[in-house]
């Protein structure tokens, strides 16, 4: 989900990015106000207000677990931070904000009436997350430590790009790939640029993507490039959260 100071803002942007439709979804007293977006009748994102006001407007990448509380510590023995212990978000589930040893913040979700998205890896949806770290060989057994994901490498050249599994049912070996890290070396990457994970959201046409982000007041600090799985580009909405677009190249 996405924490703005103006989540109303944000789901009228996104709503004419990417044609999602939104509802405030925050009942009576709560804190600020949750916007669930749908996208051809089904829970694509939702965008809620900012509850640290510290922190910069952001796009969170969530992990779903079993259980909230022995995540929180899983991840301090590993090395982790824990923002706090888990809550409870009304009937929907239990959460917390944690962040690895790099510093590179996420969340972890334990079910109750929401269960995430309803659709994905399609023109509007959400299609990948990407850990983008200076610390790729500190990151894996954390990781592997806190949700018992398995990593294989794939070569890009000048650089290796890792692959995360999860236990599923996705591969031959019983394993799914649930996501990527990107390691943060040479000078494309600032110095002050923190780690974080990256939200990646399937398009038809990046460049038009790209152009329409401007329109509407966002920015385009990555221009659209080729890469072996498609069209990409990182883009910024006007409130600041950064997120990256792409058009695969394959189903």
């Amino acid at each position: 989900d996405h924490s703005s100071p103006d989540p109303a803002s944000a789901a009228s942007f996104y709503g004419e990015l990417f044609g999602w439709e939104s509802e405030d979804q925050m009942p009576p007293g709560g804190p600020g106000q949750y916007f669930s977006a749908q996208l051809r009748g089904k829970r694509v994102a939702a965008m809620g207000s900012q509850q640290n006001p510290e922190a910069p407007p952001m796009w969170n990448t969530y992990v779903a677990v079993e259980s909230a509380d022995d995540a929180v510590a899983r991840v301090r023995e590993a090395g982790g931070t824990a923002y706090g212990e888990a809550f409870d978000v009304f009937t929907a589930g239990r959460m917390a904000v944690l962040a690895d040893p790099a510093g590179a913040p996420f969340c972890i979700w334990q079910a109750g009436e929401h269960h995430g998205a309803q659709l994905v890896n399609e023109p509007g949806a959400l299609c990948w997350n990407e850990l983008t770290t200076r610390d790729a060989d500190g990151s894996k057994p954390f990781y592997a430590s806190v949700f018992g994901w398995r990593t294989t490498a794939m070569d890009m050249g000048k650089l290796e790009y890792t692959l995360w599994h999860a236990p599923g049912a996705g591969e031959p070996s019983g394993e799914e790939v649930i996501g990527g890290m990107m390691p943060m070396v040479g000078e494309a990457w600032p110095a002050d640029l923190p780690p974080h994970w990256m939200v990646y959201f399937a398009v038809e046409d990046t460049d038009a993507t790209a152009s329409r982000c401007e329109e509407l007041g966002g920015k385009v600090p990555q221009p659209p490039f080729d890469t072996p799985q498609g069209r990409a580009a990182v883009l910024a909405d006007p409130q600041g959260a950064v997120f990256s677009v792409i058009a695969l190249t394959f189903a």
